[in-house]
């Protein structure tokens, strides 16, 4: 990924198959040996694990809806910043600012760091 514009366009598809709860299609975007780690929760690597994982966070909530309001390019490294509004499965909403941290190898993702307060989300 080496320019802004080409980097919004995959992240747009990335957030899409987030704010569609498709694990499948997340783990797509990633190295089979990929790293990831969302906000304080321990890291998890490979293909599977991550799949798990994160299916796991989607049946925490009833749907997110990612907005991307600026992606930094540095090398290897894509910066991107944004907000999230989660629906809780009671329908109550809440909009969290979130920035993450891709290292790439090539298109895909190899290293995915979400830093992000979910906290209030289960408060």
């Amino acid at each position: 990924m080496t320019s802004a514009d080409t980097a919004h366009g995959r992240l747009g598809e990335l957030f899409a198959a987030i704010d569609a709860s498709d694990a499948d299609g997340f783990v797509g975007f990633l190295t089979a040996d990929a790293v990831f780690r969302f906000g304080s929760a321990p890291a998890v690597s490979g293909s599977a694990a991550i799949r798990e994982a994160v299916g796991g966070f989607f049946a925490t909530i009833a749907g997110c809806q990612h907005a991307i309001a600026r992606i930094i390019v540095e090398g290897d490294v894509v910066i991107c910043e944004g907000e999230v509004t989660y629906t809780r499965h009671d329908a109550s909403q809440l909009t969290l600012p979130f920035v993450n941290v891709f290292e790439m190898a090539g298109e895909l993702i190899s290293i995915y760091r979400i830093y992000i307060d979910a906290g209030p989300l289960y408060d």
